[in-house]
């Protein structure tokens, strides 16, 4: 179609990248579409410039363009995009990536060469939020809650039209059916369309006669619903979680909203996270840590048995493998970390203290008298040379 520079089109250096080249389209795709621009050019103008993006954005064909120019597009059995008798919203569906689809600018062309927005099938819906409060132990291998929810259901009486009966409806006078008011305003850079849902009829193209009693023309009524939520393992407190079309119904056969599920981790006496490991405090008597002991400790599925040998020190960490939490959308689990705390009482009777005193007098119990016998791994070196 075009013999210009496909970068003098764009309005780019040679040098440009994608997204560079991305945006000069898109600008001037918006300039020159025909529901923004009704100039005797535009439409030549916007299919140029698809010409110059498609060509542009594919790293073969702008190799091509840049060495040999146009000629190089007619070579190797490649031919040029010619836009000149394609629709306009043929050309949006080339270029998804930029404009979604052909309601970009307000829905599909009509044959008649004039354009507007697609009449809407009633109000949507809106998306609901609740927040659910989850156990440790229901994340930490994933669970399915069923909840009762309050939400706006599709009338039983009208079955969501929200009219009396199906002849009960009459065009739109504001919009003559259309669904949309246009306001068209001229500047110095062209003509600007803006378009609108109609405030009379939201859109719709019509309005009601005889509205339903039971639901005075919405189409919907509150009631309750039960769901069912698949939660999986390893979500965390803030995490949310989408349910499409799960949430309020639209009036009048309007498409529904979502159901958003906030998380809330509930607290746990017993366990503190991080990530997806446990942390557990275990707090053992004097006399345990000494003489060492074998004890059931609870983990987040059953309680199991471990054991500590003659002298555990306070601060000991000690890991049980796979049995924290299973990670989000992982197969593994973390670790449950055991932390033991020796509990040294503040009171004791007089004939404990003679024990104690009694203790303290041995030499194995004088942390001193210990450190000399456990000598350093440089004093140890030191004697093997003197």
């Amino acid at each position: 179609m075009s013999q210009r520079d496909y970068y003098e089109v764009l309005g780019v250096d040679k040098t440009a990248n994608d997204q560079e080249l991305k945006k000069a389209y898109r600008k001037l795709a918006m300039q020159y579409h025909p529901d923004r621009n009704d100039s005797k050019d535009a439409e030549k103008m916007f299919k140029e410039a698809s010409e110059a993006y498609d060509v542009l954005k594919d790293p073969n064909k702008r190799a091509r363009f840049d060495q040999l120019g146009h000629a190089g597009l007619h070579s190797g059995g490649y031919q040029e995009p010619n836009f000149q008798n394609i629709n306009i919203e043929d050309i949006f569906s080339q270029f998804g990536d930029i404009f979604g689809d052909s309601s970009f600018f307000g829905g599909g062309r009509q044959a008649g060469g004039g354009s507007r927005r697609q009449r809407s099938a009633g109000v949507p819906g809106e998306d609901m939020k609740i927040r659910l409060k989850l156990s440790l132990k229901e994340i930490a291998h994933g669970i399915d809650k069923k909840l009762k929810v309050k939400k706006q259901r599709t009338c039983d009486t009208c079955s969501g039209t929200g009219a009396k009966t199906d002849s009960d409806f009459e065009t739109c006078s504001t919009c003559s059916g259309q669904g949309e008011i246009r306001q068209v305003s001229r500047t110095m850079f062209g003509q600007f369309v803006n378009v609108q849902a109609c405030p009379t009829c939201s859109g719709e193209g019509r309005i009601i006669r005889n509205k339903c009693t039971s639901c005075k023309g919405e189409g919907r009524n509150t009631g309750e619903e039960t769901v069912t939520i698949k939660v999986p393992s390893g979500v965390s407190n803030g995490n949310y979680l989408t349910l499409r079309g799960q949430g309020n119904v639209g009036k009048r056969g309007g498409a529904p909203g979502d159901l958003i599920i906030l998380i809330e981790e509930e607290e746990n006496a017993d366990f503190q996270r991080d990530g997806n490991d446990i942390y557990h405090d275990l707090n053992i008597g004097v006399a345990e840590a000494i003489l060492g002991t074998e004890l059931e400790i609870p983990t987040l599925a059953e309680k199991v048995k471990i054991r500590l040998d003659q002298g555990t020190q306070p601060g000991k960490l000690l890991r049980l493998k796979d049995k924290g939490i299973k990670g989000l959308n992982k197969s593994t689990y973390g670790d449950l970390y055991i932390r033991v705390n020796v509990y040294i009482p503040t009171q004791l009777s007089d004939k404990e203290k003679k024990m104690v005193q009694q203790l303290a007098d041995s030499d194995n119990f004088d942390p001193k008298n210990r450190a000399k016998k456990d000598k350093s791994f440089f004093d140890k070196i030191k004697d093997v040379f003197h």
